[in-house]
């Protein structure tokens, strides 16, 4: 099993940044992924970034793509989420995913969750 803890959500104005993180344990190996997903209130799950604990590769959804960077700390084994210049639009519960081995940007893919953190923008 995996264990996904996120943390670092809240309330910021337009423009703010915030960083969130998600810390892994338990069978979490080299060969995952891991992404962030989100969902807003009324809306279907969406995808906002992905990166591979063991490669450069990363991945963004268009809609935050120049704002948001995903990135990793292998030794502590957190993903972090880097969100600048915030919009009202971005508000969501943002969810930390991870699953084996194939990329991907589709949440019905992933095999392991963590409990989601609240990120509102003001306007």
């Amino acid at each position: 099993q995996v264990q996904l803890v996120e943390s670092g959500g809240g309330l910021v104005q337009a423009g703010g940044s915030l960083r969130l993180s998600c810390v892994a344990s338990g069978r979490i190996s080299s060969s995952f992924v891991m992404g962030w997903f989100r969902q807003g209130p009324g809306k279907e799950r969406e995808f906002v970034a992905a990166i591979r604990w063991n490669g450069d590769t990363n991945t963004y959804a268009d809609s935050v793509k120049g704002r948001f960077t995903i990135s990793r700390d292998n030794a502590e084994k957190t993903v972090y989420l880097q969100m600048n210049s915030l919009k009202p639009e971005d508000t969501a519960v943002y969810y930390c995913a991870a699953k084996p081995i194939v990329y991907s940007t589709n949440y019905r893919e992933y095999n392991y969750w963590g409990q989601g953190t609240q990120v509102t923008v003001s306007s």
